[in-house]
């Protein structure tokens, strides 16, 4: 090979041109000392990217790009500003403040039961239970259920009655009408009461109780439960002063528990009805001391057709009971 085909380039990377002496010893060799002039020296640099960037289509991997002299320095500041934040978010993480968020709609709170109860007259008492929201059994009820009984002669002032019959809770047919023991239940319990002759007519023959004349009706809870579901405890409590003070305000002579949860209100004892039956109890209250005869709920009478004759046998007891306090 002649030095003719293979000319050296002088690098102008490696600090500046060859000396003299330099240039003489390769001219004695037969090479050539090629140097490239301006134009092809601002070619060098469009060349060398071209030869970057087929190298990197041949390693199928993205060419990495290329910068100028006016915008490398942007890109240098951007780069170091980019560390500066990466560093900092390593020390300091931003915490991020998410926008508040709407409340959440707060129960709604439900007003007490009235106070005063213990002092309230016949008249402010069914105004209180008629509009007593205390548990939330008012949300279900059509009306409210006080009672029904014997017309007072005054209608600010209760009954004067001797007998007070006592249920559970209202069902469907009382909530519909406001009144207790209506329907089946309240038949049965219509020709029970009728059974009782405790009482004298206009003619002096002995008579029966009724809704009407001598007798009070009155249930333990005011509003029906859903679907006549057993009362929860504490529907009982919100309910049970207002029987409280129906019961000072009547002072009846003898009182009639009628199912469980009446006796277990009006007595205290949670002992099952068949247990309890045959004697008398003492009823649990502040400052009345009528006996209370315990029997089975119309409606599970209903169910139960051979538990009526326990049942007349309760009523029985009741009426002994209640003449010998008429003895006295």
């Amino acid at each position: 090979m002649s030095s003719v085909d293979h000319p050296i380039a002088q690098d102008a990377r490696s600090g500046g041109a060859l000396d003299a002496r330099q240039k003489s010893m390769l001219e004695a060799m037969g090479i050539k000392l090629w140097q490239p002039d301006a134009a092809h020296a601002a070619d060098a640099p469009a060349a060398q990217a071209q030869t970057q960037l087929q190298h990197s289509d041949s390693a199928h991997q993205p060419a990495a790009p290329l910068l100028s002299e006016s915008n490398r320095a942007p890109a240098l500041m951007q780069s170091a500003q980019n560390a500066t934040e990466t560093i900092a978010n390593i020390i300091a993480p931003k915490v991020v403040i998410a926008p508040p968020s709407s409340p959440a709609s707060a129960p709604a709170i439900r007003p007490a039961r009235p106070s005063g109860i213990e002092q309230m007259d016949w008249a402010a008492l069914q105004s209180a239970v008629s509009g007593c929201q205390a548990c939330g059994l008012c949300q279900s009820r059509q009306n409210t259920v006080f009672g029904v009984g014997q017309a007072p002669s005054d209608l600010s002032q209760a009954p004067q009655v001797d007998w007070l019959i006592v249920g559970e809770a209202p069902g469907e047919n009382e909530d519909a009408q406001g009144e207790p023991f209506v329907g089946q239940a309240g038949k049965l319990l219509d020709n029970m009461l009728a059974a009782m002759k405790v009482g004298l007519g206009d003619d002096g023959k002995a008579t029966g109780l009724s809704r009407t004349r001598g007798a009070y009706i009155a249930n333990v809870l005011k509003c029906r439960p859903p679907a006549n579901r057993n009362p929860s405890p504490e529907e009982v409590a919100m309910c049970e002063p207002y029987l409280a003070r129906q019961i000072e305000l009547l002072a009846p002579k003898i009182i009639l528990a009628m199912g469980k949860f009446a006796i277990s209100s009006l007595t205290g004892s949670t002992e099952p009805v068949g247990k309890m039956r045959g004697r008398i109890h003492k009823l649990q209250h502040a400052t009345c001391t009528a006996p209370v005869i315990v029997t089975y709920h119309p409606a599970y009478l209903l169910r139960n057709l051979p538990d009526k004759a326990k049942a007349w046998a309760d009523l029985l007891l009741a009426m002994q009971t209640y003449r010998e306090l008429l003895k006295h």
